[in-house]
């Protein structure tokens, strides 16, 4: 609280890379909700969940940080994954089994923020296998308020800018003024 340039905090509820099993916050809704709120209490800035994909409904999750007190949600998360050595029968994880990211995820990441996104009213931030503007402009018609790239910028440090030149590009090919017009245009055309 110290520091005014901070301008919130996204608590990782949700890291399956850890010892314990991968305990996660976020997979129960009660936890969640008591674990939002008392880091409500502790400040007056910015409070996001990061939201774990591993539940059956995502939704359920994020009305539970929603009530606590959330200024917003971020998912996806890492995916519960493994990879093992056949050569000499050993995990290729030290902790067994970890996260999944990248490319891969993003029809999950996608499901999820959709989910979300028709369950709360605060913002909801997407991520999970971004990699290029078309994806993120998939997460927005999804209903995603904003967008993380996460993988992709170790594979090019450039991702995040190139997404948003991609981004800019595109609203104007559309003639959209902002994402705000684009934002959960999917949920729109579904209900027709």
């Amino acid at each position: 609280e110290q520091h005014e340039s901070i301008a919130g905090y996204e608590l990782n509820f949700s890291c399956p890379n850890v010892k314990e099993g991968g305990l996660e916050f976020s997979q129960k809704a009660e936890v969640t909700e008591y674990s939002t709120a008392a880091i409500r209490r502790l400040t007056r800035r910015l409070v996001i969940p990061k939201l774990t994909p591993n539940v059956t409904r995502v939704s359920e999750i994020a009305k539970a940080a929603e009530a606590a007190g959330a200024d917003a949600i971020s998912l996806i998360n890492t995916v519960t994954g493994m990879a093992i050595d056949i050569e000499n029968w050993r995990p290729r994880i030290n902790t067994i089994v970890g996260g999944y990211s990248g490319p891969a995820i993003k029809p999950i990441a996608l499901a999820k923020v959709y989910e979300a996104a028709n369950a709360v009213s605060i913002p909801v931030i997407g991520m999970g296998g971004i990699r290029a503007w078309q994806d993120a402009v998939e997460f927005f018609l999804a209903g995603a308020t904003a967008v993380q790239v996460g993988t992709a910028n170790f594979i090019d440090p450039r991702t995040a800018v190139q997404v948003a030149h991609g981004i800019k590009h595109y609203l104007a090919a559309k003639k959209l003024a902002s994402i705000n017009d684009l934002r959960g245009k999917l949920v729109k055309a579904v209900e027709r």
